[in-house]
């Protein structure tokens, strides 16, 4: 009499178990350990309007949003997502896939949903149990993925796929933008989806520093390096980076004696920290942010050239807002969504003649304008609907009298002070800072905030 065996059992469940999965889902696919696609069903092909060209693929040039990649880095299964594409946001499931030697050999994908509102009221009920922490700003892992990039523009695809190609190498990465363009998060998804996604992720925001302390930040402290250090010393960002990501943001504003210090980072892998003579090896990868134009700034001295080449191996661009606006609808009901969500209380959705007047705004601030000008709207509604109304204060409408408001003078006022500092400072913001009468932080601030940066 034939009997089954243990393995003869498991083979039969796991065989049963995605037939199951293949009749409830709306599409699979699998992908391997380099993130290519290696199989996908004929509902998923129907699905993306795709053929058997995508097989062998990256999946990220088929599918923008997929975060496959992080569940192969990771090793971890993302049981309950929402993926937009195109005009659809899909819920999804992510598994990794292992070998018999319990190694990750590749990922798969399951679409439950190909509209995420079919679900909508047991997201209203069960989210929060569903809902996957995010990490929080003393975690040092990354906090956002790829499918936090929204939006389906040609500007924002592009820039997805060249960061989910980055992600690919461990290399150095140049993201140039505005600022609120979404540099930090996009830095948070390469890293996340490299294979360095276990490591820290580490950010400084040198513009925020003051001149005289960044040294210490990027490399730390010996042992009673000077009068009042740390006697037990302290760690610089890049030992605390070391395996993971450091992303230097605002990099733009080094002090040149610094920047020839990170040169030597790069290439050697090394640092030496305040006070001490023997040197630490550090293994990160660096990525810089900027909303600077760094070929000017080589140009006229200010920014090493060799340390900007060092740099620019993979440039990514962040399109302002303004260049991809098709993105805002989705944009702003993912704020609402958000606000709902996080307070308990809110919209539900937001109307076309509001999505029509944020369409028609400029976006100096770009998405984190957008972001705080929904919030706001949110926060003095008490209808479920949005309407353009909701929008009068964070957005006002130009005076058609002539007159111009109380804020609007405040802030050309404060943009005409900043632009004669900056004049007589010679382009030096810490002199700039210094005749303001303002520290040099708050003077970074208030050129992020005037979007003179």
């Amino acid at each position: 009499m034939f009997e089954l065996t243990d393995t003869h059992v498991r083979l039969q469940a796991v065989q049963s178990l995605f037939d199951h999965l293949s009749e409830i889902s709306e599409g699979m696919i699998v992908v391997d350990r380099h993130a290519r696609i290696a199989w996908l069903d004929e509902k998923y092909k129907a699905l993306l309007g795709v053929t058997d060209a995508a097989i062998g693929k990256v999946v990220e040039d088929v599918i923008p949003n997929s975060r496959l990649r992080q569940v192969i880095a990771t090793g971890k299964p993302v049981v309950l997502d929402s993926m937009g594409f195109g005009n659809r946001s899909m819920v999804v499931v992510r598994l990794p896939l292992r070998n018999a030697a319990g190694e990750v050999d590749g990922a798969m994908g399951m679409v439950l949903y190909d509209r995420a509102e079919y679900i909508k009221p047991l997201f209203n009920k069960l989210f929060k149990p569903y809902e996957e922490p995010r990490p929080t700003q003393g975690d040092r892992r990354s906090r956002y993925g790829f499918s936090d990039f929204l939006g389906d523009s040609a500007a924002a695809r592009e820039a997805q796929r060249r960061a989910a190609r980055a992600a690919e190498f461990d290399t150095t990465v140049l993201l140039l933008g505005e600022t609120g363009t979404g540099k930090e998060l996009i830095a948070h998804a390469i890293h996340g989806a490299s294979c360095r996604a276990g490591k820290p992720f580490v950010s400084i925001n040198v513009a925020a520093i003051p001149e005289n302390l960044l040294e210490a930040e990027f490399f730390g402290v010996a042992p009673g390096a000077y009068t009042g250090a740390d006697r037990r010393g302290r760690d610089g960002k890049f030992t605390l980076a070391d395996g993971g990501t450091v992303l230097l943001d605002e990099i733009g504003d080094m002090p040149l004696s610094l920047q020839t210090k990170l040169l030597r980072v790069l290439q050697e892998r090394e640092v030496e920290p305040l006070g001490c003579n023997q040197v630490q090896r550090v293994d990160v990868r660096v990525i810089a942010a900027t909303s600077r134009d760094l070929s000017e700034r080589v140009r006229s001295g200010d920014f090493r050239a060799d340390l900007y080449y060092r740099l620019n191996v993979i440039p990514i661009v962040l399109p302002p807002l303004r260049q991809r606006r098709q993105d805002i609808t989705a944009l702003a009901n993912n704020f609402v969504a958000s606000f709902r969500r996080e307070n308990g209380r809110g919209p539900t959705e937001i109307s076309d003649a509001a999505i029509a007047r944020l369409k028609a705004h400029e976006w100096p601030g770009n998405v984190r304008e957008l972001q705080n000008a929904v919030q706001q709207a949110c926060a003095f509604c008490d209808r479920e609907m949005l309407t353009p109304n909701d929008f009068e204060t964070a957005l006002p409408a130009p005076a058609n009298t002539g007159v111009a408001t109380l804020a609007a003078a405040v802030e050309r006022a404060e943009r005409a002070a900043i632009a004669e500092a900056l004049a007589t400072a010679g382009g030096n913001k810490t002199d700039a800072a210094r005749l303001l009468g303002i520290s040099r932080a708050s003077f970074y601030e208030r050129l992020k905030a005037r979007a003179l940066t």
